[in-house]
């Protein structure tokens, strides 16, 4: 199943070059920005401000080069500053300021 010109860069499933690599299935503890973002997604979803839906969409146009680097946490925390902008919930000015007082 190697037809890599028909799949988006993100759909991995099948594709000889990543099935030669072992699948980590091991228990591993998540970081506190993994549960930070997970908890605003969740938050987000609640509140109806964000669907996963939308999540996926938007990680699913992180572009290919990128897309690779990001860790998974860090994929979703970029679909949701995305979609956030998007839709106006937050400007650019206001994320640029919360980034600068980390």
């Amino acid at each position: 199943m190697d037809n890599d010109d028909k799949r988006s860069h993100h759909d991995m499933g099948g594709v000889s070059k990543f099935m030669c690599e072992a699948v980590d299935i091991e228990p591993h503890a998540l970081t506190e920005f993994d549960r930070e973002v997970d908890a605003l997604r969740g938050v987000l979803g609640m509140k109806q401000i964000m669907t996963v839906d939308e999540l996926r969409r938007s990680i699913e146009s992180i572009p290919e080069a990128e897309y690779h680097k990001l860790s998974y946490y860090r994929r979703w925390i970029r679909s949701i500053a995305a979609t956030l902008l998007r839709k106006g919930v937050i400007s650019e000015d206001e994320l640029r300021a919360a980034l600068e007082a980390k």
